[in-house]
């Protein structure tokens, strides 16, 4: 007989199957199981057997298996070699400044917008607001503000003395910056909200406390405040990075990967390799090396930093 688990139901003593629940269980999340295999491991899995094929856009015959081919290019062809390197530092370099902008300006606004009073709810509003709208929009609204010529920027800066119209998308040093502009426009309200979520939900206890022993307002901040803002700054660090490694939108909007590739992210290399040489099967082995990476470094992190993470009980 299977063994029955006794139960208070109502003042009632009942016994029940723990089994007879397994399967009714089982078949309550098979479909979000499903979705999950055909949207995410299936493309997986087809990218890894594209891989290994000899695979182009301009091809009217089917696909030859070539085996490590496409790997052997990767890591040995000069040309390769070349713009991977280039890509995966330009895609560094974007991502350590995208998540120090967020989460810095993001901080320094949520602790400005704690210490004021209600009017000023709409000042928060207004900050968060470019979330709304799509990347793809964001960036044609910055095309016309940094335009050489007639872009709203540099008529500004005319107001104050700059009369040489500065090139912001087609200068080697400053399309990167253009570029941050952008996203740290769109994201640093996002990383506002929630740091100011976490900072309504320290008590003030902890601050109270530390007036009557003395601490400046700085001290609190810097042992009270960041400690306790630890979990939330560990989420918004993961979920910055990952977007930021797998930035494309703006990129693809604003400079096409230019000037001479000093914003050629490393998902835009992956779409010229995929759409612009017609070379799905190379794409598809950046495209596997990329998610390596970004998997590695992701768990890294998140094993680094949890030891340093302060979780209030």
């Amino acid at each position: 007989m299977k063994k029955t688990k006794p139960m208070v139901i109502n003042g009632r003593q009942v016994n029940i199957r723990p089994e007879k629940y397994y399967w009714s269980d089982f078949f309550l999340v098979l479909p979000a199981v499903l979705l999950l295999l055909l949207v995410t491991y299936y493309p997986v899995a087809e990218l890894i057997r594209i891989s290994f094929t000899d695979w182009r856009l301009t091809m009217t015959t089917a696909p030859e298996y070539v085996g490590w081919k496409n790997w052997s290019w990767l890591f040995t062809a000069k040309t390769s070699l070349r713009y991977l390197t280039n890509s995966l530092q330009v895609t560094l370099i974007y991502t350590v400044c995208n998540i120090t902008i967020d989460l810095g300006i993001g901080l320094l606004l949520a602790h400005l917008f704690n210490h004021l009073t209600k009017p000023f709810a709409f000042m928060r509003a207004l900050i968060f607001m470019p979330r709304y709208i799509a990347m793809s929009s964001c960036g044609i609204i910055f095309l016309w503000i940094l335009n050489t010529d007639y872009g709203v920027l540099n008529k500004m800066l005319e107001w104050v003395g700059v009369t040489n119209h500065i090139n912001w998308l087609g200068d080697d040093n400053l399309a990167m910056v253009s570029i941050l502009m952008l996203t740290g426009w769109h994201g640093v309200g996002y990383c506002m909200m929630i740091y100011l979520s976490a900072l309504l939900g320290i008590s003030s206890d902890y601050y109270e406390a530390s007036s009557l022993d003395g601490a400046t307002g700085l001290q609190q901040f810097r042992y009270i405040t960041l400690p306790l803002l630890s979990p939330t700054t560990l989420f918004l660090f993961i979920t910055t990075f990952i977007s930021s490694m797998k930035v494309y939108q703006s990129v693809d909007v604003m400079t096409s990967g230019g000037p001479r590739n000093k914003t050629a992210v490393m998902v835009y290399y992956i779409y010229d390799l995929a759409f612009n040489d017609n070379r799905i099967d190379r794409s598809a082995v950046t495209a596997l090396l990329f998610f390596a990476i970004l998997l590695i470094v992701t768990a890294s992190t998140m094993r680094i930093t949890n030891k340093n993470v302060h979780y209030e009980a």
